[in-house]
């Protein structure tokens, strides 16, 4: 059976966060290799790798922060805080479930797509691309996402959209072809408390098989906004989340694109 993803395609993906000039760098790395050390397999290692990642602006409103396990499970990440020992439970609120499979069909043809502009010269083509689709794109069917990734791969070799793709946008990657969706933002693109208290009520469940070790455990939710099924601009009745009952000690809301946090408890 044909893999969805191969390594290369992982390493890629990871890479295009780097990009980020918010990035704490040298923990990261040196997090990193401690992941890819570990006898955890590639998959959990990519996993582990974008959970860590997404935990950087957590790094930001907490420096001192020394992770000491990065592997483990429930919680998800074991640190050291002031000579405490803290476990660290990491969870993504989706705010668009919609989007969710959509997102994902969208990454398979940029996958396929980058493959192509590689196999021609990857010397020519390499850079990171943002790209902007027009609203009424269909990826519905085999047929349609192979006109899609011809209009991607058209709008690449020419710089300017084609087919499906409205507009493309080009930063310079030293290495590959990488291939992702422009930001946008919408003004009115609220992520409702309800997600957050909903999410928090099923972490709760599972708090008495987490490791009894630890003198505290944190529950922190993010809103990944590289992601278009997660992104958010602002959160709804906000005032909700300050009734929250909770066996876990902290709980944070963050987002990891201007690293903005919420203290929920």
């Amino acid at each position: 059976m044909k893999k969805t993803f191969s390594d290369e395609d992982l390493i890629k993906n990871l890479s295009l966060y780097y990009l980020n000039r918010h990035l704490k760098k040298k923990p990261i790395e040196k997090y990193h290799r401690t992941i890819d050390e570990s006898p955890l397999h590639d998959r959990e290692k990519y996993r582990k790798k974008s959970e860590i990642l997404l935990l950087n602006s957590f790094m930001h409103h907490f420096p001192e922060v020394k992770f000491e396990n990065l592997t483990c499970e429930s919680p998800d990440f074991i640190a050291k805080l002031n000579d405490k020992k803290i476990g660290i439970e990491l969870t993504e609120v989706i705010n668009h479930l919609e989007m969710k499979k959509v997102e994902s069909t969208l990454n398979k043809m940029f996958r396929q797509a980058e493959i192509l502009l590689e196999q021609e010269d990857t010397t020519k083509y390499r850079g990171v691309y943002f790209l902007e689709f027009y609203p009424n794109l269909k990826c519905d069917n085999l047929e349609e996402q192979q006109e899609n990734i011809i209009s991607i791969y058209k709008s690449i070799k020419k710089n300017k959209g084609v087919g499906c793709v409205k507009s493309v946008r080009k930063s310079f990657h030293r290495r590959n072809v990488f291939i992702t969706h422009e930001y946008s933002m919408n003004l009115f693109d609220e992520l409702c408390s309800e997600k957050i208290l909903e999410l928090i009520e099923k972490k709760n469940e599972k708090f008495p098989y987490y490791d009894t070790s630890v003198d505290e455990c944190w529950l922190v939710i993010v809103s990944d906004m590289n992601s278009l099924a997660s992104r958010y601009t602002f959160i709804q009745d906000r005032e909700h989340l300050n009734e929250v009952k909770s066996p876990f000690h902290k709980i944070f809301h963050l987002e990891n694109l201007c690293g903005n946090i919420t203290s929920i408890k």
